[in-house]
């Protein structure tokens, strides 16, 4: 059975009406239900930034197969300590979602090595998000493109690495386009981002926004048996043939 942890800085829906309206137990709440109810066997936690160590504990990662992260105002908040065991962990073979604003947290900006910056305007314009991989695990089960009603607009250039696989690409109503399911292999672990979500529109009630993200987790699950080489200094396996 495949471990995941929801992790959320739970701030916003504790401080701002707007966001409790829409998240009432926050938007790891949220996203949590979605996958328990999609049936396909998650065991699903959450934790959130004031939790004991900042719900990312040794513990807590070592028994974690896929850890999804939102994060919006508190990104500095995530202490450098915590940022090194989710990394280490993604490089040891968990896999990593980062969801929607979680561009800009600690954990994937170090797994990108880059500002992963963008445009954004919040305008509540509508989405189409296109699948352009349809073969992609990711992908399974969608039509071709979906829309999300009422979104924020994020635009190019995001200043990522080139994925490994592109997945989806946006448009919005403004004219922008934006690369918006991303997959990237570190070390032993696969990450994905996704750019739909938002505090304050419902975009994690969407059923096919709830259908990626099963897939998502699926896709990034660790394998039971990544296979293993040996490493440092090595005895030749052949011979030297002398002149």
């Amino acid at each position: 059975m495949t471990h995941v942890t929801v992790w959320n800085e739970f701030r916003e829906e504790r401080d701002d009406p707007a966001v409790a309206d829409v998240y009432p137990d926050g938007i790891h709440a949220a996203v949590a239900e979605g996958l328990e109810a999609d049936d396909r066997g998650f065991d699903v936690e959450t934790a959130t930034l004031d939790d004991p160590e900042q719900g990312l504990a040794p513990e807590v990662l070592d028994r974690t197969d896929v850890l999804v992260w939102w994060g919006h105002r508190a990104h500095d908040e995530v202490r450098d300590e915590a940022v090194e065991r989710v990394v280490d962990r993604v490089l040891d073979g968990m896999g990593l979602l980062a969801l929607h604003s979680a561009h800009y947290s600690k954990p994937f900006r170090r797994l990108m090595g880059t500002s992963c910056s963008l445009k954004w305007r919040e305008d509540g314009g509508r989405e189409r998000v296109w699948v352009v991989e349809p073969g992609h695990p990711i992908a399974a089960g969608l039509d071709e493109s979906f829309v999300v009603p009422e979104t924020e607009m994020y635009g190019e250039r995001f200043d990522v690495p080139a994925p490994d696989a592109l997945v989806f690409c946006s448009w919005f109503e403004g004219g922008e386009v934006f690369r918006s399911g991303c997959c990237y292999e570190r070390g032993r672990g696969r990450v994905f981002y996704f750019r739909p979500g938002h505090e304050t529109y419902p975009i994690y009630h969407n059923e096919e926004i709830q259908d990626v993200l099963g897939n998502a987790v699926e896709w990034a699950t660790p394998v039971a048996d990544p296979g293993s080489s040996s490493q440092g200094n090595s005895d030749p396996r052949e011979a030297f043939v002398e002149d």
